[in-house]
Formats: C-alpha cells, sequence, structure tokens
C-alpha cells in the first residue's frame, strides 16, 4: 500500500484548496501573518494569483512590519498553509468571496525566518514530537462588547448590565454574539459554547481544542471575526484586558494537554488523581517559567491592571485539583480529556509566542523531571500575606516593567522566542512602558491638584 509522502499530501492539500476557491466563487484570498506583537496582517491576491502564492512566491516589505528586519534587508515571501484555508462568511454577492490562508514568513531563498510567530511554534512542536508529544490547546477568549459614537469611534458605554450566565434582555449583545458563532462555524470553528460573562458588557465564546498550530491560527481569526461581526451591529469588540476600573477583566484560560499518538499523556488511570508523571512535571515547569513568560501571555501595560487581588484574577504561584483562585488548575474531566488550565494569559497576546513559551516551559519541566509543590486546595484570596509565605506562594509580576525582568532573566524562553523576537519584543514594550510611565493620568489630577 502506498504511504502517502509530505509532497503527496503538498500537492492534495494544494489541489483541495484551488478546488474549493473555484467551487465558492471565491474573487480574492488574503494571506494573513501576525507581527511579533500579534497584529493581524495581511496580503489580498486576486484569485488568479493562487497558485502563484500557494508556490510561496508573493512578496511583501518586510522592513514596514512591527518587529521583522531593517530597512536595507527587507524583502520577504509569504508562505501560505493549505491546511488554514477558511472562507469568510459576510462577503457574498456581486464582489464575489473571500478565502483565507495563514502565512509563515521566509526571507528571499525560502529560508525559514527566525522572527516569524508561527514558525517559532512550529519550533516547539517539532521539539515536543521528537519527544513523542503532540501539543494540544483550547481557549477561552473574553472580550467587552462596547457602543460606538456616530462617527463610528468606540466609547465604554453599554447598555448591557447584564452578569454571568444572563439571558436576555439583561444581556442585550447576545444577538451579537450569536451571528458571532454562526460565523465562525461557517469558518469551520468548532464551538463548545458562548455565555455572557461576570462584567456588564462582557462575553465569552468557547472553542474546541487542536494542536497548538491550528489553535494559534484560529485565536488570530477569532479576533479577527468578532470584531468585524461586532461592526455590524454598531459595536465595538475590544480584547483589551481591562478596559473599565472596578469589574472584572478579561482573560483567555488556555486548556493544554499532551498527546501520545492518540492518548493522553496527562492522564494516568492507575494513579489517585488520575495524573501521569509527565503530566505533573509539566505543571511544575509551568510554575517555575510563570514569572518569565508573562510579558508574553500578558503584553501590555493595561494587563497588569487585570492581574491584580480581586476579581478572581490568577495571580498567586501556586496550583490545584478544582480551585480557581490558583494560577493553575486541574480540571476534573479525566481520561482524553485530562488537561492542565493555565489561568494568567489575556487575549491581547500574540497567540503563536505565548503558546510557545507556555507549551517550552511544560516541555521544559517534564525534560528536567521537576518536582510539583501540593497543590492548593484553598482560596488564595481569602489567605493573608503571612499565609501565602509559609506555604511559599508567589505573585506574577505586578506591572509590564517588572514582567519584561523576569522575561530577560529567564534563559527558556528567550531562547524560545529566538533572539531576533525577545530582543525587539523587549525593546517594544519598554517604549510602551516608558510613554506610559512619563504620562500624567486622570487619577493623578484628581488626587493631587487641588491637595498640593
Amino acid at each position: 500500500m502506498h504511504k502517502m509522502s509530505n509532497d503527496d499530501t503538498g500537492r492534495t492539500q494544494r489541489d483541495n484548496v484551488m478546488r474549493r476557491c473555484e467551487d465558492e466563487g471565491i474573487r480574492f484570498i488574503k494571506l494573513q501573518f501576525t507581527d511579533i506583537l500579534g497584529a493581524v496582517k495581511n496580503v489580498t491576491i486576486p484569485v488568479e494569483q493562487l497558485p502563484k502564492a500557494l508556490d510561496g512566491d508573493i512578496s511583501f516589505d518586510g522592513g514596514s512590519i512591527e518587529g521583522f528586519v531593517r530597512i536595507e534587508e527587507s524583502d520577504m515571501l509569504l508562505q501560505p498553509d493549505p491546511h488554514s484555508f477558511a472562507i469568510f462568511p459576510w462577503q457574498r454577492g456581486d464582489r464575489g468571496r473571500t478565502g483565507r490562508l495563514m502565512c509563515n514568513i521566509t526571507w528571499p531563498d525560502k529560508e525559514p525566518f527566525e522572527g516569524c510567530p508561527r514558525t517559532i511554534l512550529q519550533e516547539v512542536m517539532s521539539r515536543a514530537g521528537r519527544s513523542g508529544f503532540g501539543l494540544h490547546a483550547g481557549p477561552e477568549p473574553e472580550f467587552f462588547l462596547f457602543l460606538r459614537q456616530d462617527d463610528g469611534s468606540p466609547t465604554l458605554s453599554s447598555h448591557d448590565e447584564a452578569g454571568y450566565f444572563d439571558m436576555p434582555p439583561l444581556d442585550r449583545g447576545e444577538a451579537a454574539r450569536e451571528d458571532m458563532v454562526r460565523a465562525l462555524i461557517d469558518m469551520d470553528f468548532e464551538i463548545e459554547a458562548s455565555h455572557h460573562e461576570a462584567a456588564p458588557a462582557q462575553h465569552e465564546i468557547d472553542f474546541k481544542y487542536a494542536d497548538a498550530l491550528t489553535t494559534a491560527d484560529q485565536i488570530a481569526t477569532f479576533r479577527f471575526v468578532v470584531r468585524t461581526v461586532a461592526l455590524q451591529h454598531n459595536l465595538h469588540a475590544t480584547f483589551m484586558p481591562k478596559p473599565k476600573h472596578g469589574i472584572a477583566g478579561s482573560g483567555m484560560h488556555v486548556h493544554m494537554s499532551l498527546f501520545r499518538e492518540n492518548d493522553n499523556a496527562f492522564y494516568e488511570p492507575k494513579d489517585p488523581d488520575g495524573l501521569s508523571d509527565a503530566c505533573r512535571h509539566f505543571i511544575a515547569g509551568l510554575l517555575d517559567h510563570c514569572r518569565g513568560f508573562t510579558a508574553i501571555t500578558n503584553p501590555l501595560v493595561n494587563s497588569y491592571k487585570r492581574l491584580v487581588s480581586g476579581f478572581e484574577a490568577p495571580v498567586h504561584i501556586a496550583w490545584s485539583m478544582g480551585n480557581r483562585s490558583p494560577l493553575i488548575r486541574v480540571p476534573a474531566r479525566r481520561g482524553e480529556g485530562t488537561r492542565v488550565e493555565l489561568r494568567s494569559p489575556d487575549p491581547a497576546c500574540n497567540p503563536y509566542l505565548a503558546l510557545a513559551v507556555t507549551f517550552a516551559a511544560g516541555l521544559d519541566g517534564i525534560e528536567r523531571q521537576l518536582p510539583l509543590p501540593e497543590p492548593i486546595n484553598e482560596n488564595v484570596y481569602r489567605m493573608d500575606v503571612q499565609d501565602r509565605a509559609d506555604r511559599n506562594i508567589g505573585a506574577l509580576p505586578k506591572s509590564l516593567n517588572q514582567a519584561l525582568e523576569h522575561m530577560q532573566r529567564d534563559e527558556l524562553v528567550m531562547n524560545t522566542l529566538t533572539s531576533h523576537v525577545s530582543n525587539r519584543f523587549v525593546d517594544a514594550k519598554k517604549i510602551e512602558w516608558e510613554e506610559y510611565r512619563c504620562q500624567v493620568h486622570e487619577w493623578e489630577v484628581q488626587r493631587y491638584l487641588g491637595t498640593y
């Protein structure tokens, strides 16, 4: 029996994309990728140029993209992944329909570009594969829906006063959320649930876990689709982690698991808790590197307005079997569904880099066979400072600046990202921090102007 080679598989996928474009009346293709900060960029080509694109011969100016290359070496090539092909559901009629392909970035000689976030995640997946592991992730992204002004600019206002799991008429964003779900399903997402979150105007849409690369592609697509559908409802969708003081912020809990072929490597039926040694070492790796990867999973100055005590923010470095107050918990399901939930990331992160550094951290725990501390099953929020110190429960960085300092000291995180990305990311974020630090904020004016 003939076993299909990689070349055969590639040709089959290429043929499938070409056939779908013809069958579905596709007129344009968006070739999409992210810069190092996670912003989705794209080049739109007419479908007639698709064969050239699939050959990896569409170039762009890398010098104009955040964190890519210097102006004197700016020519880069897009390498579309045929597996990522999807069709946007909202562009039909005389204009035809538009397809989408996620791309890797290469040099003009088609060698991989070390600054490509998608390539960085693939390298972590390849390293895991050499140890026999496949990486799977499932996200829970949250976002806010706010009203727009007459000129289209976003506000912080909402007609929504609903809370967790509330229904209409309190949940006035349900119609938009349902349209988002329909659009995502049309793009081959498997949506597991959607609901109103704890804060007014806050929502969550969960989709089924997949391999890490597919999940990262889906997170990037998800943000684009959610914002596009919100605009159709004259609303603004924001993934800003903490847009308003005094209410819960938006997180993106990530469920992580390792598979060996079809078996969940985190599950051990003979263990009293149903957890394998690999799972325990993986959690230990996350705990060991969590301060080092926080700048990547929580990349904005604003991220640290969410990572404060209260509002169930996961700031305490500990793990539990079900308790939601520590940084990491292990949900109750076992067997194929055994997984680790990392609760700190927020939806503003670059999904490729965030999954790369968090999986690298867990895999490092397995490689070094790091011991796992005892779980913390009490409510960490109710412990005082001394109680947490006695239990050796640390805390995540309190600011972007602190997070960058921890990142620069974490060799695993810096090496996983490559020197190209890690150095440019740190430089960009230090500029962001300095701009914030030097601003005079409204709170300071209100607090000090009349008193001093």
